[in-house]
């Protein structure tokens, strides 16, 4: 008899999961709150590395459909100085396919592909197993059981609770997401600017990165050191004051920049505007041009869980992705979320019948090393890409960028 497997969650970590232990015949039921694939925006653009995220789509038997779809070119990056000056310009050679990106929509199409989704069922809890399995209770009210129920759920997972009582904490370190569409058209200076990748600047605990992703759309995000509630409390400080003179920040907490987001109504998106272009004033006309064309805007605050997060086994639950190791997004999480549903499926496909637990007990185990050691780097580094000193960020792209 098959045992009857359930992922909660419709992202990366679940779905490669489904589809690697789809590729070996075993059946899984994917779980997922949204009501149709198309209900919210997929998000921007992903790298994926060699070792990670395309070992994944190779166990999925999904790489050279993959290499269809995805931009080697898009792993080109610029670093601007605040004045617009061009402090690095890497490219990739025309063999280089590294880490080639690909839009996370696209992706998530490509993992889908056969898998049967039950849209719209979303999990409010999943309850102690008993010698029936392990009960997963819906937000109707339903109630069903399985013998292995993998949460892979994102940070705010409703399946951790019943392995772990971790809750993701605030970085202070705060994303503003806006995009342009059409740019080749409509903003063909940006377009140059952004190039064939991405384009990024870095001052004073702040900074802004552009990243083009597929049909000439690019994504841009305001990055900034701030209190959770920058955008409402009065009496908050940002510590992001510009010396006018020279341009250049001076990381204190001063009347300059008290209140600046004061009574912010984050969907008012003229209002955003005009409070990050008064948070970025001084900097180039061209950066600033990002923030100036964008559409919508999307307050991303990064939340982390702890860099060792672990817990005591429970049979028949585990978790993949982020609702397991949530990190700073360095370009690494959705790599490590593929990679855990690739050899988590690969574990339970080779386990024999009564062998499911052991086989899930070892992938947490080497899970757990990996993620860990990815934490701490991702955690390192965005104290250096969001710091008091800009020279941090140039200094760890030219540690990690291929010469």
């Amino acid at each position: 008899m098959r045992h009857r497997i359930a992922v909660v969650g419709g992202g990366l970590a679940g779905l490669t999961f489904a589809r690697v232990l789809h590729r070996h015949g075993h059946p899984v039921t994917v779980l997922e709150r949204d009501p149709a694939p198309d209900a919210r925006p997929p998000g921007g653009t992903l790298d994926l590395h060699e070792g990670m995220g395309r070992l994944a789509l190779a166990k999925a038997g999904l790489l050279a459909e993959f290499q269809e779809l995805s931009r080697p070119e898009g792993q080109a990056m610029r670093i601007l100085d605040t004045d617009g000056t061009v402090l690095r310009d890497w490219r990739p050679r025309p063999d280089e396919v590294a880490n080639p990106e690909i839009d996370r929509g696209q992706l998530r199409d490509l993992l889908l592909g056969p898998l049967e989704v039950r849209w719209g069922h979303g999990v409010t809890e999943v309850a102690p197993g008993t010698r029936d399995g392990v009960p997963v209770r819906f937000a109707d009210g339903r109630q069903e059981t399985f013998d292995l129920v993998i949460g892979a759920d994102g940070a705010r997972s409703r399946v951790r609770p019943a392995l772990s009582p971790a809750t993701p904490h605030y970085t202070g370190v705060t994303l503003v997401e806006t995009s342009l569409d059409d740019v080749d058209t409509r903003h063909p200076d940006l377009a140059r600017l952004v190039g064939d990748g991405s384009v990024a600047a870095y001052g004073v605990n702040r900074a802004l990165v552009a990243q083009r992703n597929s049909g000439g759309h690019v994504k841009v995000y305001a990055q900034f050191r701030a209190p959770l509630d920058w955008h409402t409390n009065p009496d908050r400080h940002l510590g992001l004051r510009t010396d006018t003179s020279t341009g250049t920040g001076l990381g204190a907490d001063t009347d300059a920049d008290a209140g600046l987001g004061a009574g912010l109504d984050l969907a008012d998106a003229e209002a955003v505007r005009s409070s990050l272009l008064a948070l970025f004033d001084g900097w180039a006309a061209p950066l600033l041009d990002l923030l100036r064309h964008g559409t919508a805007f999307a307050h991303r605050p990064l939340h982390v869980l702890p860099v060792s997060h672990t817990w005591a086994h429970v049979p028949g639950v585990t978790l993949l992705g982020d609702a397991a190791h949530l990190m700073p997004p360095l370009g690494v999480g959705a790599n490590l979320a593929m990679l855990d549903g690739a050899e988590l499926a690969e574990s339970v496909a080779a386990s024999t019948p009564g062998g499911l637990d052991e086989a899930v007990r070892a992938f947490e185990e080497r899970m757990w090393a990996r993620a860990g050691r990815w934490a701490e780097i991702t955690t390192a580094g965005l104290e250096r890409l969001v710091s008091p000193d800009p020279a941090e960020a140039l200094a760890l792209f030219d540690e990690v960028q291929p010469s």
